[in-house]
């Protein structure tokens, strides 16, 4: 792929259609300011970091880099006014909003100038979104990692079909790791690309080192979208995730699920190393990823990959 101009690139102001996800344990200023330095967009996944902390790290980012980037607000966190009121306070440009409803604060967001793109794993909540006047729309395929759809649609399935129902700039998200699957989601109708687990194994990601070197090392089939009772998300098949399969053994008891969660799993896995009592959350194109790589060969490699996947014919 070569430098050129198209509706996500003009939009967010940036080289590349390539947006690094917003990934909670994962997306501090370090690699948000990494992906944005090698003409990507790069996200501060807010999340997982208390309203201080997310603070310290855009005040970092913007010192790290002259680039434009922006802050992932999952709108099933607490906190939510604060954290709005620091990204408004600290002149965040860019706001990409998942797990909630898109008209919640976008146009509190675009009063200020600030650009919003709203993470769906519908058509149906696609339309939402451009009924809600976002700038741009993620689809995100049931491969991605986290939380996730309920309906288990695939991206080769939902981009095409949300490309024929909205107009705003479109952004596959969900088994995306390799330049050539960057070509197919743009073929099929997407304007750029999001990109999570690929950059999750990253130098700069702020993880654990043994979650990256388990990234490393997962095969098809090692991961599993469960939790769908609560909020669905896909992670990896260790004992955390077999104490919660057995729970699904005995009744589907919601109440025993909550408490089982309720112990900051994901933080104890992701973020402080526990491969098997924390929650680690991962995508199925994990089983393609095989080196932890810095930021820039990680963008090396996609545009490479881009260029020569070429058009096949028949």
């Amino acid at each position: 792929m070569n430098e050129s101009k198209n509706r996500i690139t003009e939009l967010f102001n940036i080289k590349y259609p390539i947006i690094q996800a917003g990934m909670i344990w994962h997306s501090g200023w370090r690699l948000a300011s990494a992906a944005s330095n090698c003409g990507g967009l790069g996200l501060i996944g807010s999340a997982s970091m208390y309203p201080d902390i997310l603070r310290e790290n855009i005040q970092k980012c913007k010192k790290a880099t002259d680039k434009p980037f922006g802050v992932n607000v999952a709108l099933l966190y607490p906190n939510l006014d604060e954290i709005i009121q620091i990204i408004l306070e600290e002149g965040v440009k860019i706001v990409f909003t998942s797990a909630g409803n898109p008209k919640t604060y976008t146009e509190t967001l675009q009063k200020e100038g600030i650009k919003v793109a709203h993470v769906v794993s519908s058509t149906k909540f696609a339309i939402k979104c451009e009924d809600a006047g976002v700038d741009a729309i993620v689809a995100e395929g049931f491969e991605a990692g986290g939380h996730n759809g309920r309906d288990e649609t695939t991206t080769f399935c939902l981009i095409p079909n949300v490309k024929k129902h909205v107009s705003k700039p479109l952004i596959a998200a969900g088994g995306i790791a390799l330049g050539s699957q960057m070509k197919a989601a743009m073929i099929l109708g997407a304007d750029g690309v999001q990109i999570g687990s690929r950059f999750a194994a990253t130098v700069e990601a702020s993880a654990h080192e043994n979650w990256k070197n388990k990234i490393t090392e997962l095969n098809e089939g090692d991961t599993h979208l469960t939790l769908k009772e609560l909020a669905p998300v896909r992670m990896v098949k260790n004992k955390f995730f077999n104490e919660l399969e057995e729970i699904y053994n005995v009744g589907r008891n919601t109440e025993a699920l909550v408490a089982s969660l309720g112990r900051a799993r994901a933080k104890k896995g992701m973020f402080e190393g526990d491969m098997e009592e924390g929650e680690l959350e991962i995508g199925q194109v994990s089983a393609l990823i095989d080196k932890i790589l810095p930021v820039k060969t990680v963008f090396e490699n996609l545009l490479k990959e881009f260029n020569e996947a070429g058009n096949p014919t028949l």
